[in-house]
């Protein structure tokens, strides 16, 4: 089967198991990500069909929805694309780095994603979580979990291990701080640095404006 028949296959398969979610980790996620990272491989030289693999197949089980399991994601990606007969390095290669990518608590030390098209890929997933999407994304992602909107007495929370992040039940506006404001100077590629400065600015003057809101402020 040629590379663009393949793509073809992934994205409609990935469309079908996605097609319910209202979490923020629905299809037009993986969309985003997958033209993102289709900007980044090719102002950065990567290879383009393993970077679209990647993307597509990011969030093919997430281990926010697959009881905290971060090995579904990767085995169901591998035996996708192993019924495509997709060359062997390459299924390792994509499944590794869904493996690796994930954000996993501000004090976690993640691995090292040793390949370009892995850094790219994280990279486009991480411009989704922040600026006026990812503000979207994460009280949507809220809701579902019935965080409460913002409590003042509940401090944000840095884990220092994935068990804590993962258990963790905040507020939505502390994830700000746990999370999404620290994406900007995680990310690996000049061209997501450079993208994420905007973005970042915009959740910053977003926090600034709701606290202002919330104390009857402004």
């Amino acid at each position: 089967m040629n590379k663009e028949r393949v793509i073809e296959k992934t994205i409609g398969y990935v469309k079908e198991v996605l097609a319910k979610d209202s979490t923020g980790h629905d299809w037009w996620h993986i969309y985003r990500v997958w033209k993102m990272a289709c900007c980044l491989a090719e102002k950065e030289g990567a290879d383009r069909f393993v970077v679209e693999l990647t993307a597509l197949l990011h969030d093919i089980a997430d281990w926010k929805f697959s009881q905290g399991d971060d090995r579904l994601g990767p085995q169901k990606a591998a035996a996708w694309l192993a019924s495509l007969q997709v060359d062997e390095q390459v299924i390792q290669q994509v499944s590794q780095t869904i493996q690796d990518m994930s954000f996993k608590g501000a004090g976690v030390q993640s691995p090292s994603l040793p390949t370009l098209e892995g850094r790219i890929v994280q990279d486009a997933d991480r411009l989704d979580a922040i600026g006026a999407i990812g503000i979207a994304r994460t009280f949507a992602y809220g809701g579902y979990k019935g965080r409460p909107l913002h409590d003042p007495n509940i401090s944000a929370t840095y884990h220092d291990s994935f068990a804590a992040y993962k258990n963790h039940q905040g507020t939505t506006l502390n994830h700000f701080h746990e999370k999404l404001l620290l994406l900007k100077d995680l990310m690996n590629t000049q061209t997501a640095k450079q993208i994420a400065q905007e973005r970042h600015a915009a959740m910053e003057t977003f926090v600034q404006r709701f606290l202002a809101e919330w104390d009857a402020i402004a």
